[in-house]
Protein backbone atom coordinates (compact mmCIF):
# COMPACT_ATOMS: atom_id res chain seq x y z
CA UNK A 1 0.00 0.00 0.00
CA UNK A 2 1.31 3.41 -0.92
CA UNK A 3 1.87 5.71 2.08
CA UNK A 4 -0.31 8.78 2.38
CA UNK A 5 1.57 11.94 3.20
CA UNK A 6 -0.27 14.78 4.84
CA UNK A 7 0.26 18.22 3.42
CA UNK A 8 2.85 20.01 5.48
CA UNK A 9 2.47 23.27 7.36
CA UNK A 10 1.39 26.38 5.53
CA UNK A 11 -1.74 27.62 3.85
CA UNK A 12 -2.68 25.20 1.09
CA UNK A 13 -3.47 28.19 -1.13
CA UNK A 14 0.22 29.11 -1.05
CA UNK A 15 1.15 25.94 -2.93
CA UNK A 16 0.29 26.21 -6.62
CA UNK A 17 0.64 22.51 -7.52
CA UNK A 18 -0.97 20.62 -4.65
CA UNK A 19 -2.57 17.89 -6.76
CA UNK A 20 0.73 16.39 -7.92
CA UNK A 21 2.31 13.53 -6.00
CA UNK A 22 5.08 12.19 -8.26
CA UNK A 23 8.33 13.82 -9.33
CA UNK A 24 9.86 13.40 -12.79
CA UNK A 25 13.31 15.00 -12.81
CA UNK A 26 15.47 15.55 -15.89
CA UNK A 27 19.08 16.22 -14.94
CA UNK A 28 20.72 18.93 -17.03
CA UNK A 29 24.06 18.43 -18.72
CA UNK A 30 24.65 21.66 -20.64
CA UNK A 31 23.53 25.24 -21.25
CA UNK A 32 21.81 26.26 -24.47
CA UNK A 33 23.58 29.33 -25.82
CA UNK A 34 22.10 29.94 -29.27
CA UNK A 35 19.91 32.98 -29.83
CA UNK A 36 17.70 30.83 -32.03
CA UNK A 37 15.69 27.76 -31.13
CA UNK A 38 15.94 26.32 -34.61
CA UNK A 39 19.12 24.30 -34.03
CA UNK A 40 18.56 22.66 -30.67
CA UNK A 41 20.12 19.40 -31.83
CA UNK A 42 23.33 21.04 -33.09
CA UNK A 43 26.47 21.04 -30.97
CA UNK A 44 27.32 24.68 -31.69
CA UNK A 45 24.05 25.73 -30.06
CA UNK A 46 25.21 24.46 -26.65
CA UNK A 47 28.11 25.26 -24.36
CA UNK A 48 30.06 22.02 -24.34
CA UNK A 49 33.02 20.95 -22.27
CA UNK A 50 35.87 19.34 -24.26
CA UNK A 51 34.74 15.84 -23.24
CA UNK A 52 31.25 16.58 -24.60
CA UNK A 53 32.31 17.70 -28.05
CA UNK A 54 31.17 14.73 -30.09
CA UNK A 55 28.79 14.58 -33.06
CA UNK A 56 25.31 13.79 -31.84
CA UNK A 57 25.91 15.00 -28.28
CA UNK A 58 23.32 17.79 -28.47
CA UNK A 59 20.71 15.35 -29.73
CA UNK A 60 21.14 13.30 -26.56
CA UNK A 61 20.12 16.34 -24.48
CA UNK A 62 16.98 16.72 -26.57
CA UNK A 63 16.26 13.01 -26.08
CA UNK A 64 16.40 13.48 -22.30
CA UNK A 65 13.99 16.39 -22.52
CA UNK A 66 11.59 14.43 -24.71
CA UNK A 67 11.77 11.39 -22.44
CA UNK A 68 10.91 13.49 -19.40
CA UNK A 69 7.95 15.02 -21.22
CA UNK A 70 6.71 11.60 -22.31
CA UNK A 71 6.93 10.13 -18.81
CA UNK A 72 5.05 13.09 -17.35
CA UNK A 73 2.43 12.90 -20.09
CA UNK A 74 1.69 9.32 -19.05
CA UNK A 75 1.20 10.25 -15.40
CA UNK A 76 -1.41 12.88 -14.61
CA UNK A 77 -0.07 13.12 -11.04
CA UNK A 78 3.49 13.93 -12.09
CA UNK A 79 5.28 17.24 -11.82
CA UNK A 80 8.14 17.58 -14.31
CA UNK A 81 11.26 19.40 -13.17
CA UNK A 82 14.26 20.27 -15.30
CA UNK A 83 17.22 20.59 -12.93
CA UNK A 84 20.54 22.38 -13.32
CA UNK A 85 22.09 25.69 -12.40
CA UNK A 86 24.16 28.39 -14.08
CA UNK A 87 27.17 26.12 -14.23
CA UNK A 88 29.35 27.58 -17.00
CA UNK A 89 30.85 31.08 -16.82
CA UNK A 90 31.46 31.36 -20.55
CA UNK A 91 27.83 30.42 -21.24
CA UNK A 92 26.67 33.45 -19.30
CA UNK A 93 24.05 33.53 -16.52
CA UNK A 94 21.83 30.96 -18.16
CA UNK A 95 20.80 27.83 -16.31
CA UNK A 96 20.76 24.28 -17.59
CA UNK A 97 17.19 23.98 -16.34
CA UNK A 98 15.92 27.00 -18.27
CA UNK A 99 17.78 25.75 -21.33
CA UNK A 100 15.92 22.46 -21.23
CA UNK A 101 12.55 24.15 -20.63
CA UNK A 102 13.11 26.45 -23.61
CA UNK A 103 14.06 23.54 -25.83
CA UNK A 104 10.88 21.74 -24.82
CA UNK A 105 8.94 24.89 -25.62
CA UNK A 106 10.59 25.20 -29.03
CA UNK A 107 9.63 21.58 -29.74
CA UNK A 108 6.00 22.26 -28.75
CA UNK A 109 6.48 19.79 -25.93
CA UNK A 110 6.82 16.95 -28.41
CA UNK A 111 3.09 16.87 -29.04
CA UNK A 112 2.20 17.05 -25.33
CA UNK A 113 1.95 20.82 -24.87
CA UNK A 114 -1.60 20.85 -23.51
CA UNK A 115 -0.88 17.99 -21.14
CA UNK A 116 2.58 18.79 -19.78
CA UNK A 117 3.56 22.44 -20.21
CA UNK A 118 1.52 23.74 -17.29
CA UNK A 119 3.20 21.30 -14.89
CA UNK A 120 6.77 21.52 -16.17
CA UNK A 121 8.99 23.75 -14.06
CA UNK A 122 12.64 24.30 -13.22
CA UNK A 123 15.08 23.77 -10.39
CA UNK A 124 17.90 26.20 -11.16
CA UNK A 125 20.62 25.74 -8.55
CA UNK A 126 21.95 22.17 -8.78
CA UNK A 127 25.66 21.90 -9.51
CA UNK A 128 26.04 18.12 -9.73
CA UNK A 129 23.98 14.95 -9.91
CA UNK A 130 23.44 14.62 -6.16
CA UNK A 131 22.13 18.16 -6.01
CA UNK A 132 19.92 17.46 -9.05
CA UNK A 133 18.12 14.90 -6.90
CA UNK A 134 18.15 16.59 -3.50
CA UNK A 135 17.31 20.06 -4.75
CA UNK A 136 14.49 18.74 -6.95
CA UNK A 137 12.94 16.97 -3.97
CA UNK A 138 13.03 20.27 -2.07
CA UNK A 139 11.65 22.17 -5.06
CA UNK A 140 8.80 19.66 -5.31
CA UNK A 141 7.94 20.28 -1.64
CA UNK A 142 8.13 24.03 -2.27
CA UNK A 143 5.63 23.77 -5.12
CA UNK A 144 3.23 21.14 -3.83
CA UNK A 145 3.41 21.36 -0.05
CA UNK A 146 4.39 17.69 0.20
CA UNK A 147 7.24 15.38 -0.68
CA UNK A 148 7.05 13.11 -3.73
CA UNK A 149 5.50 9.68 -3.40
CA UNK A 150 7.50 8.43 -6.37
CA UNK A 151 10.59 9.76 -8.10
CA UNK A 152 11.65 9.11 -11.70
CA UNK A 153 15.02 10.39 -12.88
CA UNK A 154 15.84 10.81 -16.57
CA UNK A 155 19.47 10.73 -17.67
CA UNK A 156 22.15 8.72 -19.42
CA UNK A 157 21.84 4.96 -18.98
CA UNK A 158 25.38 4.65 -17.63
CA UNK A 159 24.48 6.94 -14.70
CA UNK A 160 21.72 4.67 -13.40
CA UNK A 161 23.89 3.01 -10.76
CA UNK A 162 25.02 6.40 -9.47
CA UNK A 163 21.49 7.67 -9.01
CA UNK A 164 19.77 4.48 -7.89
CA UNK A 165 22.41 3.06 -5.57
CA UNK A 166 24.38 6.08 -4.40
CA UNK A 167 22.26 9.26 -4.49
CA UNK A 168 18.99 7.52 -3.62
CA UNK A 169 20.68 5.72 -0.74
CA UNK A 170 22.24 8.96 0.49
CA UNK A 171 18.80 10.52 0.94
CA UNK A 172 17.33 7.16 2.04
CA UNK A 173 14.44 7.30 -0.40
CA UNK A 174 12.69 3.91 -0.74
CA UNK A 175 14.06 1.93 -3.66
CA UNK A 176 10.60 0.57 -4.49
CA UNK A 177 9.41 4.10 -5.30
CA UNK A 178 12.49 5.29 -7.16
CA UNK A 179 12.79 4.79 -10.92
CA UNK A 180 15.40 5.59 -13.52
CA UNK A 181 14.85 6.09 -17.23
CA UNK A 182 18.16 5.95 -19.07
CA UNK A 183 18.99 6.85 -22.65
CA UNK A 184 22.16 6.13 -24.62
CA UNK A 185 25.11 8.43 -25.06
CA UNK A 186 26.72 8.90 -28.46
CA UNK A 187 28.57 5.80 -29.58
CA UNK A 188 31.86 7.60 -30.20
CA UNK A 189 31.89 9.07 -26.69
CA UNK A 190 30.70 6.03 -24.78
CA UNK A 191 34.06 4.50 -23.87
CA UNK A 192 35.34 7.75 -22.38
CA UNK A 193 31.99 8.35 -20.68
CA UNK A 194 32.07 4.95 -18.99
CA UNK A 195 35.59 5.55 -17.70
CA UNK A 196 34.64 8.96 -16.39
CA UNK A 197 31.52 7.58 -14.77
CA UNK A 198 33.48 4.87 -12.97
CA UNK A 199 35.70 7.56 -11.45
CA UNK A 200 32.76 9.72 -10.34
CA UNK A 201 31.01 6.72 -8.79
CA UNK A 202 34.12 5.95 -6.78
CA UNK A 203 34.24 9.55 -5.58
CA UNK A 204 30.59 9.47 -4.48
CA UNK A 205 31.11 6.12 -2.76
CA UNK A 206 33.79 7.78 -0.65
CA UNK A 207 31.93 11.10 -0.31
CA UNK A 208 28.17 10.39 -0.70
CA UNK A 209 27.11 14.01 -0.18
CA UNK A 210 29.80 15.63 -2.33
CA UNK A 211 30.86 17.80 0.58
CA UNK A 212 34.58 16.97 0.75
CA UNK A 213 37.60 16.90 -1.50
CA UNK A 214 37.40 16.79 -5.28
CA UNK A 215 33.60 16.62 -5.49
CA UNK A 216 33.27 19.72 -3.32
CA UNK A 217 35.84 21.60 -5.39
CA UNK A 218 34.07 20.60 -8.59
CA UNK A 219 30.79 21.83 -7.13
CA UNK A 220 32.29 25.20 -6.27
CA UNK A 221 33.67 25.45 -9.80
CA UNK A 222 30.18 25.02 -11.17
CA UNK A 223 28.95 28.14 -9.41
CA UNK A 224 30.78 30.86 -11.39
CA UNK A 225 28.19 33.54 -10.57
CA UNK A 226 28.09 32.81 -6.82
CA UNK A 227 24.36 32.22 -6.71
CA UNK A 228 22.85 32.02 -3.23
CA UNK A 229 21.15 28.66 -2.89
CA UNK A 230 17.67 29.07 -1.38
CA UNK A 231 17.37 25.56 0.00
CA UNK A 232 16.43 24.25 2.51
CA UNK A 233 13.96 27.13 2.51
CA UNK A 234 10.85 25.55 1.12
CA UNK A 235 11.61 22.15 2.66
CA UNK A 236 12.39 22.85 6.34
CA UNK A 237 11.63 19.27 7.40
CA UNK A 238 14.86 18.08 5.77
CA UNK A 239 17.14 20.92 6.81
CA UNK A 240 19.35 18.44 8.62
CA UNK A 241 19.93 16.50 5.41
CA UNK A 242 21.10 19.67 3.67
CA UNK A 243 23.55 20.41 6.48
CA UNK A 244 24.87 16.88 6.77
CA UNK A 245 28.34 15.86 5.63
CA UNK A 246 29.51 12.33 6.29
CA UNK A 247 30.53 9.00 4.84
CA UNK A 248 27.48 7.09 6.10
CA UNK A 249 23.82 7.84 5.30
CA UNK A 250 22.20 10.73 7.12
CA UNK A 251 20.78 9.27 10.34
CA UNK A 252 18.14 11.88 11.11
CA UNK A 253 14.42 12.08 10.41
CA UNK A 254 13.27 12.07 6.79
CA UNK A 255 9.57 12.35 5.85
CA UNK A 256 9.75 9.49 3.33
CA UNK A 257 12.03 7.05 5.17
Amino acid sequence: MMPTYRKLEGNVDSYPFTKFRNLVMVAGHSVYTSSSCEKVDKEDSWYLEPYQKHPGQAATFVTHIQKGVEIAANDDEALLLFSGGETRKDAGPRSEAQSYWLVAESKQWFGERDSVRSRALTEEHARDSFENLLFSVCRFRELTGAYPQNITVVGYDFKEERFVHLHRSAIRFPESRFFYSGTSSTQNSREAALKGEALVRTQFQEDPYGCMGSLWRKRLGRDPFHRSIPYPNGCPEIEGLFRYCGTVPYPGFLPWA
